[in-house]
């Protein structure tokens, strides 16, 4: 046999060995990472089955409807899970927070307050902005006063309720008046957005400056009037996980569903703006 012939054949040898130790090397690496997906997935599984106990979320009343219906959906994605709602104003939230109220989720209508938390040290990372908010004016149905603007709650005989100017709607209320040149004095300030909301609705006032999505909420209870200087106050709402939660898995959890397509959806639809 030639030295030529005996080359060519060591060649083929050694070519064929190459691609069979190549097929299995991918075939190895196939191996692991069909495993390691499979692994991947049995832990995300493993991770969402693993959720139980409550979830105390403190949030401003203006979020009580979409949150209450959120908090549902969490439940029934998460069987063994319960979430407990506190609503109200987020200043009152925020100092019993850090007074030591036992939290796991935090939701602000405003960062001003979400930074008392952020000050005390009470919450674990940086809130995010999930959802903004813009104000308008509640009036009694059919609008018998005839109110087309900011200016018109101004006239001496209407009865006009404002949030308090410590809660955000209070303090956006008094962003936009301030932004349209006026003057305006209420019969009365109010803890939160619902309870100035509430004044309309019992005709105890003829009208009250609260958020978009309360006046959708309240349905035919009263009537929406929109006024550009809202424009100059939109609140942006954070959440965040506080430090000292007893369920921060679970915590975590609900903030994800409130981020998410489906819980951005549920707030679009209660009238909140995107962040």
């Amino acid at each position: 046999m030639t030295r030529s012939v005996r080359r060519t054949r060591r060649m083929l040898k050694v070519t064929g060995a190459g691609a069979a130790a190549l097929l299995a090397l991918s075939a190895c690496s196939s191996s692991d990472s069909d495993s390691a997906k499979t692994s991947d997935s049995s832990a995300s599984a493993s991770a969402s089955d693993k959720l139980s106990g409550e979830v105390t979320v403190f949030a401003a009343a203006s979020l009580k409807e979409s949150f209450t219906a959120l908090g549902k959906e969490f439940e029934k994605e998460h069987p063994g899970t319960k979430v407990t709602f506190s609503f109200g104003g987020s200043d009152a939230l925020a100092a019993s927070i850090t007074g030591g109220a036992p939290a796991d989720v935090f939701a602000s209508a405003s960062p001003k307050t979400m930074k008392i938390v952020t000050d005390a040290g009470d919450a674990a990372g940086t809130p995010a902005t999930f959802v903004r908010n813009q104000l308008e004016i509640a009036t009694l149905p059919g609008n018998p006063d005839k109110i087309a603007s900011l200016k018109d709650l101004t006239k001496s005989d209407l009865k006009v309720v404002l949030c308090d100017k410590t809660v955000p709607c209070g303090a956006a209320a008094e962003k936009a008046i301030e932004a349209g040149k006026l003057k305006l004095t209420p019969v009365s300030y109010e803890e939160d957005v619902k309870s100035a909301l509430n004044k309309v609705v019992l005709k105890e006032a003829d009208a009250a400056v609260v958020y978009k999505t309360d006046v959708k909420a309240a349905g035919d209870k009263v009537e929406g009037v929109e006024f550009p200087e809202s424009a100059d106050a939109i609140n942006d709402y954070p959440i965040t996980v506080l430090k000292e939660s007893q369920n921060s898995d679970a915590a975590k959890a609900f903030i994800a569903l409130v981020q998410s397509a489906d819980g951005q959806k549920v707030l679009s639809e209660a009238g909140f703006l995107q962040p």
